[in-house]
């Protein structure tokens, strides 16, 4: 059975390099292949992940635009969901180790709940062939409220240094639990984080019903491999960064 964790934040809270980092963890204890699904709208996880090129712009956006533009086009004898999984198969980038979906742009106008429910079908079964799923969101959880992934062993929400970080990371456990998603397991995660928490920042985290998972702290090799357009999988094992997420990951794959 996989293991699906879910990484969700305000925009600018690090989600994508959280879940790089956690995925290089996975890499490194030889939890492979891993199935990675990009949901956010600003598709930055195959750079991360060194899984960039021309079939990084093949999403299953696209994908459902087109089935839904030419549905008329569907090759004779063949269902129509059967042709669109079809079309989903075209867009997954596959490499050794990492496959990768990304989801794309949000829908255009039309009724997409049956294209939809095959997408559910398809991550569903897709997901069954990898020890691990991991899924970059976008802060509204617009994906998983569509219920494309019905199941989330581990949601981990990303705050920067910041008490509006908590409050939109307080606000995304909220809309979790209001949508009922099936989340087993909530975790706080804060980046980019000083040696030294502040009093009053303690004092906020203390209110919050998350469990901490841990502090990723400032990195200056983060930013220089996202300039240099280097795969954050490749940052060197004694980097603070890597370094924190072992500990992270030790104690939320559980």
């Amino acid at each position: 059975m996989s293991t699906i964790i879910a990484v969700a934040g305000k925009g600018g809270t690090g989600k994508t390099t959280v879940l790089a980092l956690l995925t290089g963890y996975l890499l490194k204890k030889g939890k492979r292949p891993i199935l990675a699904v990009d949901a956010d709208a600003d598709a930055n996880l195959a750079d991360a992940l060194g899984l960039s090129g021309d079939r990084s712009l093949s999403t299953i956006g696209k994908a459902r635009e087109d089935f839904f533009q030419t549905k008329g086009e569907v090759p004779s004898g063949m269902p129509k969901d059967a042709y669109f999984e079809l079309k989903l198969n075209e867009v997954l980038i596959e490499s050794r180790d990492i496959d990768l979906l990304i989801m794309g742009r949000p829908e255009g106008v039309g009724c997409y709940c049956f294209i939809n429910n095959i997408l559910r079908k398809y991550l569903e079964t897709l997901g069954k062939n990898y020890p691990y799923v991991v899924i970059d969101n976008e802060a509204g959880l617009e994906h998983l409220s569509r219920r494309t992934t019905n199941d989330v062993d581990c949601l981990l929400i990303v705050s920067d240094y910041s008490l509006n970080g908590l409050r939109a990371a307080a606000r995304i456990r909220n809309l979790a639990q209001d949508l009922k998603l099936n989340v087993k397991r909530f975790y706080l995660i804060i980046n980019n984080a000083p040696s030294v928490l502040s009093e009053q920042f303690l004092h906020e985290l203390g209110k919050l019903d998350i469990e901490v998972a841990g502090c990723v702290p400032e990195d200056t090799l983060v930013p220089q491999y996202d300039i240099e357009k280097k795969a954050l999988l490749v940052l060197p094992e004694d980097d603070p960064a890597v370094v924190s997420m072992e500990k992270i990951a030790r104690k939320i794959l559980i």
